[in-house]
């Protein structure tokens, strides 16, 4: 199972590196909970999901047969029985989200004690991670009941499921029965994809997450203009002014905590479009004619970078998304706001479009990720990232109050009929949702340099911002898709993160003239005010 690390496989624990929360300076193995083929845990134990739990053991039977394996439908059922009893004991995605529970510090020994019935030392050595002294256990409390499952598994059934995954997670780079196998459960059944994407797409999305920063050295040169950095710099300007003022007149934060959260947002660290130094992807050997031997060739440059990083000190340069991703993120440990080249587009940016328009969109992206580090988990790690309680006992318990009004909300949302969203799992999202809108719109107004904002098309500035929030979350769902994404994603529905926090917001009541009685009006007094 170690080994799957670096090559096709499963295994019911995985590992990956990264930065130490409690000391951001160095690199640490985390260890994860894993060892189920379906979305979450929920699809083997909600009702809701039965149907796709069916659909998933038809899909393992089919995929045992196809490679030849003794017996495969009571194969397939055993294997699915097994991955319940995993999914039993695992953690919620909401509960994977506590920054505090999720942060548990083993020697190898220590965790040997605490999980007994797997093969740590084994899987340790087999994942290149022998040599560590410490690990952080994500999920301290599944950990051992997971162990007891695989203790407790026949060998018979531990070697059909790894067979199964080992073909399911091959199965897109071997031949068309094989691809058209997955494609049908994962893409078409989970998602209700109508067709597989051709092969020449599959292939361009293969190499470039593969070797993602060197088709990025490429988009940049073409279609990333220094003037777009330069006005994104200054959109960030405006944005960390904006929250600076609002955490200085907040009403329910002691001056104590205020302080910290200054100093937090003046070392936040900001990336713009593109790494200052490539990926060297020199040591990466692939050939022409062996498609599966360049997958497991990728699998394998990747985890030894990853062991590469042991032992050094974080490399603060390093990004976590390639340039050509239209995406953004916080990472709380490193402090930092990152805003890849592709995101700097319509409908997020454009540089000859209505300032407006441009502070709902990119504007309301930048406050969503500054927002994330004083969010619900992003709060609990200071300004040098370290996971650590920096607030009042009295602003906490004022921070929650509000969380919670906003969480009983969102629980009343319904992308589609019976699931509705769970506020647990999107709590930080929505805070950073909130955020974009309220910070936002403050540095849409600094930017008018206390002139008064221009109508255009008889649109005031104050509904254009609004409508630049709303036309960048402009989605089509499919009902599976959307079904899935209630189940595992932490962002709310995209309707959702768009009404959810404009309702709290005073200003879109007065720019839309929004009166009690409509369907989405709160009173004033029931509005959520957390900036």
């Amino acid at each position: 199972m170690g080994g799957s690390q670096a090559r096709f496989g499963a295994s019911i624990f995985g590992a990956f590196i990264s930065d130490d929360a409690k000391n951001p300076s160095r690199y640490v193995t985390y260890l994860n909970q894993s060892g189920i083929g379906l979305p979450t845990r929920d699809y083997y134990l909600d009702a809701r999901y039965a149907d796709k739990k069916a659909a998933y053991q038809a899909y393992a039977a089919q995929m045992l047969e196809m490679i030849g394996w003794d017996n495969p439908a009571a194969a397939a059922e055993q294997i699915v029985a097994m991955e319940t009893q995993i999914a039993q004991v695992q953690w919620t995605p909401a509960e994977n989200r506590d920054d505090d529970k999720t942060y548990h510090a083993f020697t190898p020994a220590e965790l040997n004690a605490a999980a007994p019935g797997f093969d740590w030392a084994g899987y340790l050595n087999a994942a290149g991670l022998g040599a560590v002294d410490t690990v952080i256990v994500r999920q301290d409390t599944a950990f051992p009941k997971i162990a007891t499952v695989f203790a407790e598994t026949p060998i018979e059934t531990l070697r059909a499921w790894q067979a199964f995954r080992t073909a399911s997670e091959a199965a897109p780079y071997l031949s068309q029965r094989f691809s058209d196998a997955q494609w049908a459960f994962y893409s078409h059944e989970l998602s209700g994809a109508p067709e597989q994407r051709v092969r020449d797409k599959r292939a361009v999305s293969f190499a470039e997450g593969a070797v993602g920063e060197a088709f990025g050295r490429l988009y940049v040169a073409d279609y990333f203009p220094a003037s777009s950095k330069a006005q994104m710099e200054q959109l960030v300007a405006n944005l960390r002014t904006a929250l600076a003022n609002r955490i200085q007149h907040l009403d329910w934060m002691s001056d104590e905590t205020k302080a910290q959260a200054q100093y937090k947002l003046d070392h936040f660290n900001v990336k713009i479009g593109y790494p200052t130094k490539w990926r060297d992807y020199s040591d990466l050997s692939v050939r022409g004619d062996d498609l599966v031997g360049n997958v497991e060739a990728v699998a394998k440059f990747d985890w030894a970078f990853e062991l590469g990083r042991l032992n050094r000190p974080v490399d603060k340069d390093e990004w976590g998304m390639t340039p050509q991703t239209v995406n953004a993120y916080y990472d709380q440990t490193k402090n930092e706001i990152v805003f890849p080249a592709a995101i700097l587009q319509p409908p997020f940016f454009d540089p000859n479009a209505d300032p407006a328009v441009n502070y709902g969109g990119i504007g309301g992206v930048i406050g969503h990720e500054i927002g994330h580090g004083f969010d619900d988990q992003g709060r609990k790690s200071d300004g040098d990232g370290v996971l650590r309680d920096w607030w009042t006992a009295g602003d906490a318990t004022r921070f929650q109050a509000k969380t919670e009004q906003l969480g009983a909300q969102y629980a009343t949302y319904e992308p589609i009929a019976g699931f509705h969203i769970d506020p647990a799992l999107t709590m930080g999202e929505n805070i950073g949702d909130m955020a974009g809108v309220t910070v936002g719109l403050d540095a849409y107004h600094l930017s008018l340099n206390g002139q008064p904002a221009p109508v255009l098309d008889g649109l005031t500035g104050d509904q254009r911002f609004f409508l630049g929030w709303a036309q960048v979350w402009r989605s089509k769902y499919r009902d599976t898709a959307l079904q899935q994404q209630v189940a595992t994603d932490p962002h709310s529905a995209a309707q959702f993160r768009v009404i959810g926090p404009v309702r709290n917001s005073d200003a879109w009541y007065e720019a839309f003239n929004v009166q009690p009685g409509e369907k989405y009006y709160v009173a004033p007094e029931d509005r959520v005010r957390l900036w």
